[in-house]
């Protein structure tokens, strides 16, 4: 069975980057909504709850059931995951009124506990946060200090949690690595056996058993995301797969023709559209880019669907998203950057079930 660690998304800007420090490890991590903890998952080894752009003070803040995983799993917060922690058990998080943002130096350090383990006295650690922890739970005791932070870090005494109000992540925390590492490997126990070819291994045999027989159509793009995608569903059903690459006109000169053929170097099965006359004429005279993206994503569906009714006995239908076009689309936050025309799931009329892939987020999924 694969092991994981569970990253819980309160918003922060570098969960992202978070996972990433994990794969970094060799360790296979899914990055979850704080209030979507798998319950009786066997595969986890570790939660970690990110930072978040609110404070807990917050009547929109994001608060985790906490018992769903406190004292079943190791848990580190990070800033705000710390902040919640303290507030949630008898701990106090006051409003400062000021930003405390940038380099500080950990003036104090346990280096006797794991989660410090190989640290130097006065190593760079990297704040970001306008509320700060003034008072813990009795069950926790402080493990590093910094001049203006009582409780850079804490550790409870009687669950397997530990907390800090730096970020590990980034890189201005000298010994952030080793920080996750300590916790990721020594602590939570992973074994480094991911990597992304075992990811791919994996991916391959989970939609063979999904899929069967069954066939799938594909939206192309020419991009990386949906070529991703692509290969490995070529790889696990092969002449099952038909891809529909749609020319909107907006690409590069040439490259529409220079992709056909590359698909075709890769062995995929791919019809070709063009149909960059009908989005000029739609797109004409608009200047607002959110209704340039909405134009352009109806009307790609409009033609992908007239093509993919040619292929009757299809049953799936297949798009390679990454993670950051569903945070723009609509983050946990409930804040539209930009809309994508890959997310928010098909248009009735398609009659297809949905297999995505979230290329550097999660496995690939086949979901009705």
């Amino acid at each position: 069975m694969q092991q994981k660690i569970i990253i819980l998304d309160f918003g922060s800007q570098t969960t992202q980057l978070i996972g990433r420090r994990v794969r970094e490890l060799d360790t296979f991590c899914e990055i979850l909504p704080y209030n979507k903890f798998p319950k009786d998952d066997p595969s986890i080894i570790g939660v970690i709850l990110s930072g978040s752009p609110y404070s807990v003070h917050d009547s929109a803040a994001f608060k985790a059931e906490l018992t769903d995983f406190v004292g079943k799993y190791p848990v580190l917060g990070i800033c705000y995951g710390a902040q919640l922690f303290s507030f949630a058990n008898g701990g106090k998080v006051e409003q400062t009124g000021t930003r405390e943002y940038g380099r500080a130096n950990l003036m104090t350090v346990d280096v006797k506990n794991p989660l410090f383990k190989g640290f130097e006295q006065h190593s760079q650690v990297w704040m970001s946060h306008g509320d700060t922890i003034t008072a813990i739970p009795e069950d926790c005791r402080v493990i590093a200090s910094t001049t203006d932070v009582k409780f850079a870090a804490y550790a409870s005494t009687t669950n397997p949690v530990w907390a800090v109000q730096f970020h590990p992540e980034v890189f201005h925390t000298l010994q952030g690595k080793d920080l996750l590492h300590n916790f990721v490997i020594d602590i939570c126990g992973s074994k480094q056996q991911w990597s992304a070819a075992s990811f791919v291994e994996t991916t391959v045999q989970e939609l063979k058993q999904q899929l069967g027989d069954e066939r799938v159509i594909l939206g192309l793009s020419g991009g990386v995301d949906s070529s991703v995608c692509a290969t490995l569903l070529n790889r696990a059903i092969g002449k099952n797969l038909t891809c529909i690459f749609v020319d909107h006109g907006m690409l590069r000169k040439n490259e529409f023709t220079k992709v056909m053929n590359a698909y075709k170097g890769l062995g995929l099965n791919v019809v070709g559209v063009d149909a960059s006359d009908k989005f000029f004429t739609d797109l004409a005279g608009v200047s607002d880019p959110e209704e340039k993206r909405k134009i352009i994503g109806r009307d790609f569906v409009e033609v992908f669907n007239a093509e993919a009714k040619k292929i009757t006995d299809a049953k799936w239908l297949a798009q390679g998203t990454i993670y950051p076009d569903r945070i723009e689309s609509l983050s946990i936050t409930g804040m539209t950057i930009k809309s994508h025309h890959n997310v928010g799931g098909l248009p009735k009329e398609m009659k297809l079930k949905l297999c995505e892939h979230c290329n550097g987020y999660s496995k690939m999924k086949c979901v009705v």
